[in-house]
């Protein structure tokens, strides 16, 4: 199964007042100076596919300048059928997404249905910012693979929100009810403990891929591990949540739980933020991203888009040479490329034995 996106359309996106673009079915360049909206055609096919922008999840934001809506269309092709996903947003009304003609009562019932792996130097986030941007990968690979999954996340977010405000109600109003707590807390303990396990079992799954392709990206003897790590993994959320009691009436918020999770990135068993070098660094979070795709298309049998942000430019040719390697081993369906250099980016292309377009912006 090979989804591949043969047409978009931008209206009144970010920068791009009104482009029409024609895709080939293997590889994509699309080159030009800083500025011109490259990376914004990337990030609307990756708003196709989620319902939300990569590099900015708010919406009003992605509208060009002096105008109140925009209208992303991308028609698809997957096993000789059509696709067409339209995203449409007007201020003060509700985003509406449409697969088809027909409108997602919600938007995230879309995931999944494009898979798509992004590489880009925002990235970075990953290993530099805190563990909410590190939780929001491995929700972000597991649901595309896994509605469910998805739908626990969002219900276990939300039941988080309505217990802070019940412990900041009782904080205001001092008073205190344990039976309206207990009802929380027993909700959370059967999601927190469903997302955990699934947590744990693609963790198991993936830390293995991942040191793989570091491996193979690096071509260095250091050793890389990447470790799940979770306040449940002690004790289970129940007993997280009673023990924790008096703190979080005290503190008025959840101090116990999967939304605590995070991922430990370790260089030869110290921390890759801190002790890993630029180079160490970069290599870690393509093989992150690879493992990712690598462990998408096992799971859903199929070949996700591959989006390349700007990466020729902040790559060594080692690493270069050796995503090249990949993608000349077929493993790969449809790729997306931007930058900022036309000539290079063609010069590495033809090294890949298959057909491309060169699309200038």
């Amino acid at each position: 199964m090979i989804m591949h996106l043969k047409r978009l359309s931008l209206l009144n996106y970010k920068n791009i007042e009104a482009r029409e673009f024609h895709f080939d079915a293997k590889i994509n360049c699309l080159v030009g100076p800083n500025g011109v909206g490259k990376t914004n055609v990337l990030d609307a096919i990756y708003h196709l596919a989620f319902g939300k922008s990569y590099f900015n999840p708010v919406t009003t934001q992605n509208i060009r300048h002096g105008s109140d809506f925009f209208v992303l269309e991308g028609g698809f092709e997957e096993d000789g059928r059509e696709e067409v996903v339209v995203c449409s947003f007007k201020k003060g009304v509700k985003k509406v997404l449409k697969r088809n003609g027909k409108v997602y009562d919600r938007i995230s019932d879309h995931i999944g249905v494009v898979p798509l792996v992004i590489i880009s130097p925002s990235d970075r986030d990953l290993i530099l910012e805190g563990s909410d941007t590190r939780r929001k990968f491995i929700d972000g690979v597991i649901s595309q693979a896994d509605k469910a999954y998805l739908q626990d996340v969002i219900a276990y977010h939300k039941l988080v929100s309505q217990r802070n405000a019940l412990l900041k109600y009782f904080a205001a109003n001092h008073t205190f009810d344990s039976d309206n707590l207990e009802v929380y807390n027993s909700q959370l303990h059967h999601l927190g403990t469903r997302i955990h396990d699934k947590r744990k079992e693609f963790m198991d799954a993936f830390a293995p891929i991942f040191s793989t392709q570091y491996k193979a990206i690096s071509g260095g003897d250091e050793q890389v591990q990447l470790l799940y790590e979770s306040q449940l993994a002690e004790l289970p959320l129940s007993e997280l949540l009673a023990r924790s009691l008096e703190k979080d009436r005290l503190l008025q918020y959840t101090t116990q739980g999967i939304h605590k999770d995070d991922l430990n990135m370790q260089i030869d068993g110290y921390p890759i933020k801190r002790f890993g070098s630029q180079g160490q660094q970069k290599s870690y979070l393509i093989a992150l991203k690879f493992a990712q795709f690598q462990f998408m298309e096992r799971k859903l049998a199929g070949t996700p888009l591959l989006l390349l942000d700007d990466i020729f430019d902040k790559l060594d040719e080692h690493r270069v040479a050796h995503i090249i390697s990949l993608v000349n081993q077929d493993l790969f369906g449809q790729i997306f490329i931007s930058d900022t250099h036309a000539q290079r980016t063609e010069a590495i292309v033809k090294k890949i034995h298959q057909s491309y377009a060169i699309i200038s912006l």
